[in-house]
């Protein structure tokens, strides 16, 4: 059945898309053949998304047609927008509405929704994180190491001053939300509705856009297939401000790692990706573009997702001329299964591997975390190095300029009560990296790194951080 031609207005706030958000806005969508949301201009803190990323979440619904911030007013919007109907959740049925005296004036109508969900985004939010971070201060950290916020503040001020070229692995993070529909009756099968996708940009793209959010003239390098996705995440980082140049790979598609999810668990994982290492052509090609870059370079980051897109004879060259050019060298290496070897990056100012990645490259299961980072700083040469810890924060290791003894520390985590810790490593390795590269030591690095891993375990999805939240935190 066609839909009416009539404008249809909805608006809220909107902090979480939930299943109850899509089937209101899907009825709303069916009024009517134009969908318009309103989003309230508000933000209670760091740790709930700002109006322009949930305009972005709503936009890439195929029943929105407009997404606009309410930054005058509901009443401002309805008399310029004029909708035809405006649609309200079944709770407000029996209140007092004061969009239907506006609506009088063009003879639109109001409509109430069969009002089925059963979610509130500001309490799932409000559960799990409280308002704002629940800040844990290292104080007898920062008094050992001589840490001030006044020079941590100056420290982030300068990252604007930084290049930054990352290169590595590009992904794409695909959020499938299902409504649970029950069991097959052919076969003992878990049937779901897809009812919302959200894609993020991920792997070593969402290290580029955090230095990108954070000021930094960056530069991305990486390879992907000839398909949706990829171009998907060349405008994405545009969107960023990453000057991006991806190497086209017929041989394998655009990494894209989906996860189906019924509530807040995860019912299915698909990847659809391929690990042999790229061509003697694409990695030439790579090669050709980065290295006329390095001298003009402050920072170069390796994200290496171990799914071939840095041959070891690449990462030598790069790290042999980023050497000679006097730039910063930092290297990340995630491995899946029992791939990955960080120590593989050698020559490097920091390593910042997981406990589990260090224990895999050097096949060390029993050592303790100081013998094992000193190896692991032995093994590649390497000047410093993070071991990430999860709920207990990170180790640091940083060895004395003259090389004559090395130095270790725990750093706690800084977040007492994460929402979603996806993304806390690329924060955490983004940050502390560009905190080296503007004069940091590895420990006040370790440090400014963590701040910006508490912003990112703050809210749900990996979102790239911005200048503001991070100088919010430092007061």
């Amino acid at each position: 059945m066609p839909r009416p031609n009539k404008s249809v207005f909805v608006s809220g706030n909107f902090f979480i898309i939930h299943p109850g958000h899509v089937r209101f806005l899907r009825f709303a969508s069916e009024c009517g053949n134009r969908l318009i949301v309103g989003v309230h201009d508000t933000q209670p803190s760091v740790s709930f998304p700002a109006p322009h990323e949930r305009c972005e979440v709503l936009r890439s619904l195929g029943f929105v047609d407009e997404v606009v911030i309410l930054k005058d007013g509901l009443e401002k919007a309805l008399c310029r927008l004029k909708p035809d109907i405006v649609v309200k959740g079944k709770e407000y049925e029996r209140t007092s509405n004061p969009e239907e005296a506006l609506l009088k004036h063009w003879s639109g109508s109001l409509l109430f929704s069969s009002g089925d969900s059963t979610y509130s985004a500001t309490e799932l939010l409000g559960s799990s994180s409280g308002p704002g971070i629940a800040w844990a201060r290292p104080r007898d950290y920062m008094r050992r190491h001589g840490i001030e916020l006044d020079r941590s503040r100056r420290i982030v001020a300068s990252f604007s001053d930084l290049s930054v070229v990352v290169i590595g692995d590009l992904i794409v993070d695909e959020y499938v939300s299902c409504e649970a529909l029950g069991m097959s009756r052919e076969d003992p099968t878990v049937v779901v509705s897809p009812q919302q996708t959200d894609r993020f940009l991920g792997g070593a793209g969402i290290v580029a856009a955090h230095a990108a959010r954070l000021g930094a003239s960056t530069k991305f390098l990486s390879v992907a297939g000839a398909d949706d996705v990829g171009e998907w995440a060349k405008h994405r980082l545009n969107d960023f401000g990453v000057d991006a140049m991806i190497v086209g790979d017929d041989s394998r598609p655009t990494t894209l790692k989906q996860r189906y999810r019924v509530g807040s668990k995860t019912m299915l994982r698909v990847s659809h990706l391929r690990q042999h290492e790229v061509s003697k052509t694409v990695a030439d090609r790579l090669k050709a573009a980065l290295l006329p870059l390095i001298p003009r370079t402050k920072l170069l980051v390796f994200a290496d997702f171990n799914y071939g897109c840095l041959p070891q004879e690449l990462v030598d060259s790069l790290i042999s001329s980023a050497r000679k050019s006097g730039v910063t060298v930092v290297a990340d290496s995630q491995s899946s299964s029992q791939l990955g070897d960080i120590s593989r990056f050698r020559h490097v100012d920091l390593l910042t591997p997981t406990e589990r990645e260090a224990r895999l490259a050097l096949r060390a299961q029993s050592e303790s975390l100081p013998v094992l980072g000193s190896a692991l700083l032995d093994r590649a040469f390497a000047k410093r190095a993070l071991v990430t810890l999860g709920e207990a924060g990170v180790m640091v290791f940083d060895r004395a300029l003259d090389g004559s003894h090395l130095q270790v520390d725990q750093l706690p985590a800084l977040n007492r009560r994460p929402v979603d810790v996806s993304g806390a490593g690329d924060s955490m390795l983004i940050v502390a990296s560009m905190a080296l590269a503007s004069g940091s030591d590895g420990f006040e690095a370790a440090y400014i790194g963590s701040v910006a891993s508490a912003i990112q375990t703050s809210r749900v999805g990996n979102i790239p951080i911005t200048m503001a939240e991070i100088r919010e935190a430092f007061h």
